[in-house]
């Protein structure tokens, strides 16, 4: 069972901070703080459809194209049928982690982490091993030694 985002069980505590005329500072979402351009606007504005219906199942396949041509630019070589859009950060991660790591392995992580990590770990059957990284030290990863030290199977199975 995937336990409740903790996100999530944060948010009545924010309202009823906001209630209170209270200012609240959100650092749970990735929500835009600067203006939409306004390209991207008209763009919605002029749109002209007469049904709105699902891309393909990867993602729309000029916008992948153009992903392909930017990361190949910045010395990544991937073709556009390699590339998967998802609807999130979210949904990629717990794709990612039921893709690439078999369930009873682990995944060694720095923490402070994406809450959700834990969630999405579950589902899949990985355990997350947090590794604690420090303000004193500008949340640098902790070295490589420190991580596999932190492995309790440490058998060499885990997915740095």
């Amino acid at each position: 069972m995937m336990p409740a985002s903790p996100i999530r069980k944060l948010v009545p505590y924010s309202e009823a901070a906001k209630k209170k005329g209270r200012k609240v500072y959100h650092l749970n979402i990735g929500q835009p703080d600067i203006p939409t351009p306004e390209v991207a606007l008209n763009a919605i504005r002029n749109l002209d459809l007469k049904v709105i219906e699902y891309s393909h199942s990867a993602g729309n396949e000029s916008y992948r194209r153009k992903l392909a041509e930017y990361y190949k630019r910045i010395g990544i070589n991937v073709d556009h049928t390699e590339i998967l859009i998802t609807t999130g950060g979210s949904e990629a991660v717990l794709f990612a982690l039921m893709t690439c790591i078999n369930p009873g392995e682990e995944v060694i992580t720095p923490e402070p982490f994406y809450a959700n990590y834990n969630g999405f770990a579950t589902s899949a059957g990985v355990n997350i091993i947090p590794v604690t990284s420090y303000i004193k030290d500008d949340f640098a990863l902790p070295s490589i030694r420190e991580m596999k030290r932190r492995s309790p199977l440490n058998k060499g199975n885990h997915h740095l």
